[in-house]
């Protein structure tokens, strides 16, 4: 079987994805049920998703139909309209995939807080097993073990976040050169076991919900799908003020930008991606955070469009970003991001088992930042300051303000971003908490393991010392906004966001 180390197996009767289930209670499989139920909380998509070609698999040899349940609470941390909006674009988008199949998809919009309390049990009395989604960011492990504890069902969580199980090593990488190295030694062994593009509902019976009372609290959120939007989000119990962004969520809307960018971008992506002007950045890391694209389908997507197979792998494993996948440069570099620095953040964070914090810097870090904590800051600025983006620096307050209004930060100057809310704020803890607010509250990937490494890379994650040494950051990576001025084209772009006016809630 497949099931990782120190988990219950499950049903032996239909193989899971290797290394990528856990049984999490003790709770026997039941087979007299009405359903197989699809706890969907973190892979929110409809296809490239282990969970549910696991679910569907069970539903299928159980002969049972395959209920789909996919919540939205009001309660967790930075709640806000800009949020909302884009989750629950994903679920008016699964709704519509679902629609003509077997599936029975139940979204549920809690519209006040603590609505769906007890929604998951209640299902789960009728369910043969529950099978949840597996992912070491933000709350859901916390979620998971709550549920375990409670679920009168035999719970199963799987795995979908990486093309590397989560549990595929005990190692905590600390470089992304030692995670590199590694997957240029195992990730072949695991190209035989990505999920279906589409999944396979086919000979699955259909639910009906007459009889499963529970799924009466759940009709009135299909309605809301359908509702205007604006109108829908003033009447939820969340933040009013972070308001929605252009884009939308969905895995139609991810698929929609894959496709630009394999088209426009990838091709530039190795010289150009720095640049902010250049369109060579993909954007796809919301639709990664949010579930609603798969980094399976991002992988096939890239290799397929070069008639890539594995024969063209480099028989070398030495860390090297540049030769092994055997295509263009700027495809590696995508693939190294995709692949090396998006896994490492989730790697790491399994392997805390809790979301990172200030203390797990290296030590090199912590020291460096500790001798030079009572340094002069040339400039000092509090975390209203920096939320309004009133500082004394164009570039950064650009910066800013396409956080406050777009949800993300171009991929350079958020690096730049981040170090010099380090260089401005009275100690290196407050500017981690500094960065953490504003990245999560605004940020449309805020709340991922890695934009969390982001953060902490700010501060010398996954980094060296470097010299010399200097005020306030000590060893740390320093950056400039002169430097960067140098170095990229921003005049389009500071035309852009310079000059934006104020935002609805200045």
């Amino acid at each position: 079987m497949g099931s990782s180390k120190g988990a219950r197996a499950t049903p032996e009767f239909v193989e899971g994805p290797p290394g990528r289930f856990r049984v999490l209670n003790e709770v026997d499989l039941r087979r007299g049920a009405d359903f197989v139920l699809y706890w969907m909380t973190a892979h929110r998509r409809p296809n490239w998703n282990h969970a549910l070609d696991y679910a569907a698999a069970l539903a299928r040899e159980l002969n049972l139909p395959l209920l789909i349940l996919e919540g939205l609470r009001s309660d967790y941390k930075h709640a806000s309209r800009r949020h909302h909006s884009f989750i629950l674009d994903g679920m008016a988008s699964n709704a519509r995939a679902f629609e003509g199949t077997a599936v029975h998809y139940a979204p549920f919009l809690e519209t006040k807080e603590r609505e769906g309390s007890g929604l998951l049990e209640a299902l789960a009395l009728q369910a043969a097993c529950v099978v949840a989604d597996e992912h070491p960011g933000f709350f859901y492990p916390k979620m998971l073990a709550t549920a375990a504890a409670r679920c009168p069902a035999q719970l199963i969580a799987v795995d979908s976040c990486g093309l590397l199980p989560l549990h595929v090593s005990e190692r905590r990488f600390q470089r992304a050169f030692d995670l590199r190295r590694y997957i240029q030694r195992e990730l072949p062994k695991h190209f035989s076991s990505l999920p279906a593009a589409e999944p396979d509902l086919r000979g699955l019976s259909e639910l009906d919900p007459s009889h499963v009372s529970a799924l009466e609290r759940t009709s009135s959120t299909r309605a809301a799908l359908e509702e205007n939007r604006a109108e829908l989000l003033a009447r939820l119990p969340i933040d009013q003020e972070v308001l929605e962004t252009e884009k939308r969520g969905g895995h139609e809307a991810a698929r929609t930008l894959l496709e630009e960018f394999l088209h426009d971008g990838l091709d530039h992506y190795g010289g150009d991606r720095n640049h902010p002007d250049s369109g060579a950045t993909s954007g796809l890391s919301p639709y990664l955070h949010y579930g609603h694209l798969s980094a399976y389908e991002v992988f096939a997507g890239v290799t397929s469009r070069a008639s890539w197979g594995p024969d063209k792998l480099s028989e070398r494993a030495d860390g090297r970003r540049e030769g092994w996948w055997g295509l263009s440069a700027g495809a590696e570099a995508f693939l190294d991001q995709l692949i090396t620095w998006r896994e490492l953040g989730l790697q790491r964070t399994c392997k805390l088992g809790r979301v990172e914090r200030f203390d797990d810097l290296p030590n090199w870090a912590k020291q460096t930042l500790a001798e030079h904590r009572d340094d002069e800051r040339p400039h000092l600025y509090a975390l209203d300051d920096f939320d309004g983006a009133r500082t004394h620096d164009e570039l950064w307050n650009a910066a800013q303000r396409q956080l406050r209004s777009e949800g993300t930060i171009h991929n350079y100057l958020r690096m730049l971003w981040g170090k010099k809310i380090l260089h401005w704020s009275e100690s290196p803890e407050e500017a981690f908490r500094i960065m953490l607010h504003l990245n999560d509250k605004y940020a449309l990937d805020g709340r991922d393991p890695n934009s969390m490494s982001g953060i902490l890379w700010v501060l010398g994650l996954h980094d060296r010392a470097w010299g010399p040494e200097r005020p306030v950051f000590g060893k740390v990576r320093y950056m400039t906004s002169d430097s960067t001025r140098r170095k990229l084209r921003l005049k389009a772009y500071l035309e852009r966001w310079s000059d934006t006016p104020e935002l609805p809630w200045d």
